[in-house]
């Protein structure tokens, strides 16, 4: 997989759409720390499992090898609270508050840091930003670099390959109408075949996003992009779609009961720990997800807790005689941005992080990439799936909530989980992304 491929560029640059947790915050440093010419860089990440957290404590100690003088303060926390709350607090309060590597998400949400100033231009680490190629399209704002994604993959459904054998099914559904007779034989084999941790919000909203790609054309999600406007008819549709077919199953189906009282990660009673305990059959989710299982699996040991040989992974099926390109995908990456007052060492760990041979080693940890060349660290089939997936997606559309910026983002959000799980109606969800777009 080469991220670099015109193919995926290409899709990116015409489309305009990019090829998504903590109980206490620590403090960051906005510069240098004097203390007799010594500096200390704060960076902060969503690496919060193993192997991952020990990689990424492993590149920072080997940066500090390299850099006498220069201390990496690094921390992990879990990504909801570090992008919904940490972050955003830190860069508002500004100074020392704020960290001085840290997580960036794409489009709407760097567009909007960018604005208010928070962040360094990194257009000048010229060949960083070439060595992911297509993968940056999402972190660029006006012509300027402003984060570097150093993963990179597309949303598909994680599931029990044990639990679908048991159950008669012998292919993965490729389009909607297969997918709901699959789930009807797993609920009729006695499990609960899909999990949504609707109590964060955005799981559950995961799945009008994939019907919104799938019945709106690449015109339109560029149009709503580009204008903020969301009066498309598609949009309405997607919402009856999606609708129609959780209307068209008996009783909870297709998703497990209380969805919107199940959180999506991290602990046993989530979403992914129903998934890791066989509870559930099926998983929306990104990349990142393999780990999220792992480390919840009942018996599973405390570090580097390896996948379930049963956990598998499947592109989201298509909607057949919908206007939305097949094959088309959502997903997106996590990139670091540097905060406008950090010191220049922040750079250079930057540009080491995006190293050939750190992304190569990163990959080994059970990630995808974004550098060229570094492709070759997966071993794992799934991950290779998923990896020749993205640069294979006819279409590959940014989280929505990330495109639209957090304004519209959590009125979507909130809309659609009334729409699944409460009283909404598909008309409600773009009146509520176009009354959150009136206030920008």
């Amino acid at each position: 997989m080469n991220r670099r491929s015109t193919r995926l560029v290409a899709l990116t640059a015409a489309t305009g759409l990019a090829v998504a947790a903590l109980s206490g915050c620590a403090s960051g440093s906005s510069g240098p720390e004097e203390t007799g010419g010594d500096v200390t860089v704060t960076w902060w990440h969503n690496g919060t499992g193993e192997p991952l957290k020990s990689f990424w404590e492993e590149v920072a100690a080997e940066f500090e090898a390299d850099h006498p003088g220069v201390t990496v303060d690094v921390e992990a926390f879990q990504n909801e609270d570090l992008q919904r709350t940490l972050i955003p607090n830190a860069l508002q309060a500004g100074g020392d508050a704020a960290p001085d590597l840290f997580m960036v998400w794409a489009e709407g949400e760097i567009k909007a840091q960018v604005e208010a100033g928070y962040l360094k231009d990194l257009s000048g680490l010229t060949d960083v930003v070439e060595s992911v190629g297509g993968a940056g399209t999402g972190w660029n704002v006006d012509g300027k670099q402003y984060g570097i994604p150093f993963r990179f993959g597309i949303e598909g459904i994680w599931y029990n390959s044990d639990q679908f054998e048991q159950a008669g099914i012998t292919e993965t559904p490729a389009t909607f109408d297969e997918f709901g007779e699959a789930i009807t034989k797993l609920a009729e084999s006695g499990v609960s075949p899909i999990g949504v941790g609707a109590g964060d919000g955005w799981p559950a909203a995961h799945w009008w996003y994939q019907f919104a790609i799938k019945t709106c054309s690449g015109d339109s999600l560029k149009k709503a992009a580009e204008t903020l406007d969301f009066s498309d008819a598609c949009f309405v549709e997607a919402g009856e779609n999606l609708k129609s077919w959780m209307d068209g199953f008996e009783g909870d189906l297709p998703f497990q009961a209380n969805p919107t009282s199940t959180p999506a990660q991290s602990v046993p009673n989530s979403a992914a720990g129903l998934l890791a305990a066989q509870t559930t059959s099926m998983e929306l989710m990104g990349t990142w997800h393999r780990g999220e299982v792992a480390k919840l699996v009942p018996g599973a040991p405390a570090d580097n807790p390896p996948a379930p040989e049963w956990l598998s992974w499947m592109p989201v099926p298509d909607i057949e005689g919908a206007a939305g390109e097949p094959g088309a995908a959502l997903g997106s990456g996590d990139a670091g941005g540097v905060y406008v007052d950090a010191p220049d060492e922040t750079l250079e760990l930057l540009e080491y992080v995006m190293s050939e041979d750190v992304q190569t080693r990163f990959a080994a940890t059970g990630e995808i990439p974004t550098v060229a060349g570094a492709e070759a660290g997966i071993t794992d089939p799934v991950l290779k799936q998923i990896a020749e997936g993205t640069v294979n997606a006819s279409l590959v559309v940014t989280w929505l909530d990330t495109q639209y910026g957090p304004v519209i983002g959590q009125a979507m959000n909130d809309a659609i989980v009334n729409l699944m799980f409460g009283n909404g109606t598909p008309e409600q969800i773009p009146e509520a992304m176009n009354a959150a777009a009136a206030t920008l």
